[in-house]
């Protein structure tokens, strides 16, 4: 047996990786050490099958080939086994990717204090995670962190609200105080990254708002301004991501078919991006770092469209949900795309039906399970905040 003991290794060019050849194994009965760095020292023409430690998120991360994704760990010293058959890559410290609703119209009440779970790699009904401290609200929207998520701002009769409320997404339990938006507002679109959430436009009092603002997710506090849309519109959506880039898309006040987006780390007004396939509003979507799909819309509108994040241009077609309809709660892993829910017009009757698509392929939607929500069996949901621990702003 040969045997070789290097004290360092390193490319003396300084671009890229150093290689070695004809070693299959590594063997020590201590430990070993890979690559680290934080998420901006990725490599910048990373190759398949790539592995590192990423000091910002404490994770080990590999490359998939189109994006970087989390090492799965199956142990009980993380927290137990995955909740089924995890395959897109991500770990979410033993609870699997977790997708997460809250308040938004429910059963039996016309808006709901309740907050509802599903783990989207396991097909199923949602399951009650605890309730908003708030109280009652329509039209909060969603942001996360791999650990913490956000509902932000709503509406609660007779007011606008800026309440923004979070929870730790591996646990259950009530969600606990936050602080403000620095508008109240409804019906806005939010998107976020490992560090920031970012809400636009709205619902205002006394009429729709331009504005767009954020805060630190792992901090609590009233959130800063981030610049303005093109317009001012609300019935908005959201929930596509990169780490980079976060997307903004249609809207009332008239109906539209823009779409928009920010750079999230930095600040400044939203820039063109392209246009959807149609005008119906009340659409939500999700996103894996790549690609973010976007579906429904009112008042009756079962199609999915989607978009390249990194790629300004229009939306495409992709299919169809398996029930039309707006307002849907969507959340993502790095592989699946979750429709919770949903409200179905003219008259406003909120749906209990969960469907999931592929992100990266094409085609209709599939059942998932059914919505437990507000403490009903086949309890509906609508029009509430919705996030994840797996989207593609992580």
């Amino acid at each position: 047996m040969s045997k070789l003991n290097v004290s360092d290794l390193f490319n003396e060019n300084e671009d890229g990786a150093p290689v070695v050849s004809g070693i299959s194994t590594f063997s020590s009965p201590n430990y070993f050490v890979p690559p680290s760095g934080t998420t901006a020292q990725r490599p910048s023409n990373p190759g398949e099958g790539m592995i590192r430690f990423n000091t910002d998120s404490g994770h080990l991360e590999y490359y998939t080939g189109t994006h970087w994704a989390d090492v799965i760990v199956n142990s009980n010293e993380l927290g137990g086994a995955l909740n089924g058959a995890a395959t897109d890559g991500v770990s979410t410290r033993g609870t699997g990717t977790r997708a997460i609703v809250c308040g938004g119209a429910g059963a039996p009440s016309n808006k709901s204090a309740s907050i509802s779970y599903i783990t989207v790699e396991t097909l199923g009904n949602s399951q009650d995670f605890g309730d908003l401290t708030q109280g009652d609200v329509n039209s909060p929207v969603g942001a996360a962190s791999r650990t913490r998520g956000l509902s932000q701002g709503g509406s609660s009769v007779p007011a606008r609200q800026s309440t923004i409320e979070f929870v730790t997404i591996a646990s259950t339990g009530s969600a606990a105080d936050y602080g403000d938006l620095s508008v109240a507002r409804g019906e806005a679109a939010s998107v976020s990254n490992q560090t920031r959430a970012i809400v636009a436009g709205g619902s205002a009092t006394p009429g729709d708002s331009d504005v767009i603002d954020y805060g630190t997710i792992a901090s609590t506090g009233t959130y800063q301004d981030f610049g303005n849309l093109v317009d001012d519109r609300e019935a908005i959506g959201g929930g596509i991501a990169s780490q980079v880039r976060g997307i903004i898309y249609g809207g009332a006040s008239p109906a539209q078919n823009t779409i928009e987006f920010v750079t999230i780390s930095s600040t400044g007004d939203a820039q063109d991006f392209g246009d959807l396939q149609d005008t119906a509003i009340r659409k939500q979507g999700c996103s894996n770092s790549v690609r973010g799909v976007i579906a429904g819309g009112g008042p009756s509108n079962a199609t999915i469209q989607f978009v390249t994040i990194a790629t300004t241009g229009d939306a495409q077609s992709f299919g169809d949900l398996t029930v039309s309809r707006r307002f849907s709660g969507c959340a993502a892993s790095s592989t699946r795309g979750v429709f919770m829910g949903g409200e179905v017009a003219p008259t406003p009757t909120p749906q209990n039906v969960i469907d999931y698509v592929t992100i990266l392929s094409t085609g209709n939607a599939v059942d998932f399970g059914d919505m437990d929500h507000d403490g009903q069996t086949n309890g509906v949901f609508a029009n509430g905040a919705a996030f994840s621990n797996g989207h593609g702003g992580l």
